[in-house]
């Protein structure tokens, strides 16, 4: 579909300019870069540019002079109509550069609108408004305003921002770096990262892809396509825009947790993507898979000149999760044959601050080939004896054919710079602290752990979708948002074990409710208005009998109009008291990209203090929702530490697969939180205690 857009025959420029300095002038510099494209001059004032005959306008084009892609620089307001003499025209394709669109306010907006339209009229394919256009390296377009042509090489880039387009460009121009496709994204009108995930996927030029986004257009199908594409060629993304500041009021524990932030990390782990924290660590690690191999384990060798150097590697590898390799035996013998006996011949490697070239490479050799090292570190320090080129160019000839990911830390400054410009000219990066060598290799062996994954499909859960379905539109029938304890059917429609409960409205119905349902009992608040029932005296424990029930009734009233006197009490709830269990939450916030955002934690009234959750997007499959129950801090607590039962954890994972199933079926419930889920010893299930969820108003 996009081809003609990234290796057209002819390009026409529209609002070309003769004036230096002009981004009309210097779309069509970069445009004549390529002697092969039929380049061809919009502007009504003048007659030609740079040599250039020049039209009036894209319908003065001649019928025999097919122009496949119209690169768009004219003021805001005159693009909707321009788009609209391109569909006339019969252009497929349109770059629209032009800034002052819905970046720039209502009426920037409308215009936006209207090109959308226009697109869809027409069927034209359209990146932007308001970007810096694209590049493609093998067909050799440069359809931008960057300052400098691409080098080519196998890393696809796209980014919302234009400035970090030039960043990235100047960034790689200066070590060597080399890109298939260059994208600035822009406003993301028609095209946006979906259809260049697509494109990338099918790319043989790419083998690596990295972004930078701000958001995505389509959460969902982002996900989808993602876990497909990810399989194939690691994705590495950097996600600006990290707090929450949605303006949405959030009641339950799940909302107040479940920021933005949380929704963009687990969509990405779910679709197999790399985030990087920054731009230096999305280019650091696009280099790292751009030239390395996986590593089959993560079980890493560190050769060093200085002690203190591969003692700051060995550090950085244990924080990243990454392993000190241990050497065989015949591995040892063999660097103590060249190495001097004051080295150390175990991980880390030292082979002291004299080692020159040929030391470096025994030593590199040796470790390679013990079937313990999935990948090695190299880090060399400028001693004044140091053969700086000749390390880095051994290093870089085996780099070059070595089966298993080698990376490079030359540490220091002027000292090292012809050691790092020799790497360069060999397209192998030397990162500049062991701390980014490490990150680098903990990505390859992330994506190592992605790509061998297999991928499941989310399983329909059974339930009695006919009366969940009633039951929501009841609830929405009564104009009210806030739903609790009154509503524990919706529960046992997904067949999700509840507590044995009665509601009670006057104090002559709860003693009645508790002495029919057996002692010892819970007693709640129940009102509409009431969010965290703990928080103003709305729940006693441990009623064991009428007279616990009658003062637990007149001191619960009490407080609770002490704390919210204006709240709307409907009565209280009765639940069997159950004792022998660990409370957990389990939470769903509706998010506004990807939609429904289950969490997972310790429940109770402890849930926000200690943050200590998880979280994925529904609908999640059996190994995510294990992976959300074993992903906390606390997961030990659950499943038994230091001669405490085990908790039924396949009770929690079975809760999760069904709430995960009732948000999906439900769009209009934005919150839900099940807290707390009483989670009993193995083999004896789970039962939900209190829940609360939130419509759509």
């Amino acid at each position: 579909m996009l081809e003609k857009m990234f290796d057209p025959d002819s390009v026409a420029v529209i609002g070309a300019s003769r004036t230096k300095g002009k981004v009309g002038r210097a779309v069509l510099e970069n445009l004549m870069q390529n002697g092969k494209l039929r380049i061809v001059p919009i502007n009504p004032n003048v007659d030609e540019i740079l040599g250039l005959r020049c039209y009036p306008n894209i319908m003065d084009v001649p019928d025999g002079l097919k122009v496949d892609l119209a690169v768009i620089v004219v003021p805001a307001q005159m693009v909707p109509n321009t788009i609209d003499e391109c569909g006339r025209a019969g252009i497929g394709n349109v770059i629209v550069i032009s800034a002052g669109f819905k970046e720039a306010g209502i009426e920037g907006a409308r215009f936006e609108r209207e090109c959308i339209s226009l697109c869809e009229k027409y069927g034209i394919a359209m990146i932007g408004p308001n970007c810096l256009g694209i590049i493609d390296t093998s067909s050799g377009l440069n359809a931008s305003f960057a300052a400098n042509m691409a080098y080519e090489g196998n890393i696809a880039m796209m980014s919302q921002s234009g400035a970090i387009c030039t960043v990235t460009l100047d960034w790689a121009e200066r070590i060597g770096v080399g890109f298939s496709k260059f994208i600035s994204l822009g406003n993301k009108a028609v095209l946006a990262e979906n259809d260049f995930l697509q494109l990338f996927e099918k790319d043989p030029s790419t083998a690596v892809i990295a972004a930078y986004l701000e958001g995505v257009k389509d959460g969902p199908e982002f996900i989808r396509i993602a876990q497909r594409v990810s399989r194939s060629k690691p994705m590495i993304v950097v996600k600006s825009g990290r707090t929450s500041v949605g303006s949405r009021a959030v009641s339950s524990h799940t909302g107040t947790l479940a920021g933005s932030d949380a929704a963009y990390n687990a969509a990405f782990k779910q679709a197999g993507i790399i985030r990087a924290d920054s731009l230096e660590e999305m280019l650091d690690y696009s280099r790292a898979f751009s030239v390395c191999p996986l590593p089959e384990g993560r079980n890493i060798a560190i050769i060093t000149n200085a002690g203190g150097l591969g003692i700051l590697t060995a550090d950085a590898c244990y924080n990243a999760g990454l392993s000190i390799a241990s050497f065989e035996e015949a591995t040892v013998e063999r660097l103590r044959e060249k190495l001097p006996p004051a080295a150390n011949f175990y991980d880390p490697v030292d082979v002291l601050g004299d080692a020159g070239a040929d030391l470096y490479e025994h030593a590199l050799d040796v470790v390679l080939e013990d079937i313990n090292v999935n990948g090695v570190i190299v880090l060399v320090s400028p001693q004044a004896m140091t053969d700086i080129p000749g390390i880095a160019e051994k290093l870089a000839k085996k780099i070059q054919h070595s089966k298993k990911p080698i990376l490079c830390n030359f540490a220091g400054g002027s000292r090292i710079a012809a050691g790092e410009e020799l790497l360069n000219s060999y397209g192998i990066p030397n990162y500049s602290s062991a701390e980014r060598a490490v990150g680098s290799m903990n990505a390859l062996c992330n994506y190592y752990s992605i790509k061998h994954h297999s991928h499941e499909e989310p399983e329909r859960q059974d339930s009695d979708l006919v009366f969940a379905r009633s039951f929501i539109e009841s609830a929405l029938s009564e104009k009210r948002r806030t739903h609790g304890l009154e509503s524990m059917d919706i529960l046992k429609a997904y067949d999700i074990p509840v507590v044995d409960s009665r509601i009670a409205k006057t104090l002559p119905e709860a003693i009645q409710a508790a002495e029919n349902m057996g002692y010892p009992v819970v007693m709640k608040i129940l009102s509409p208005d009431i969010s965290h029932k703990t928080d103003v005296g709305g729940i006693r424990l441990n009623l064991e009998h009428a007279d616990d029930v009658e003062r637990a009734y007149i001191s619960m009233m009490s407080d609770v109009r002490h704390y919210m006197p204006d709240a709307v009490i409907t009565g209280v709830q009765l639940q069997k008291m159950i004792s022998g269990g660990k409370e957990v939450i389990i939470g769903m916030d509706r998010d506004p990209q990807f939609g429904p955002l289950l969490m997972f934690g310790l429940g109770g009234t402890y849930v926000e203090f200690l943050k200590d959750v998880s979280f994925a997007v529904a609908p999640v499959t059996g190994a995510e929702a294990k992976h959300m129950v074993s992903s906390i801090k606390t997961y030990p607590l659950i499943a038994g530490v230091r001669g405490e039962v085990a908790s039924d954890i396949d009770s929690i994972i079975r809760t999760l697969l069904k709430v995960s199933q009732l948000v999906t079926d439900f769009p209009e419930i934005l919150e839900f939180e099940i807290n707390p889920l009483m989670v009993l010893p193995e083999g004896q299930g789970c039962v939900a205690m209190d829940i609360r969820f939130t419509l759509k108003s």
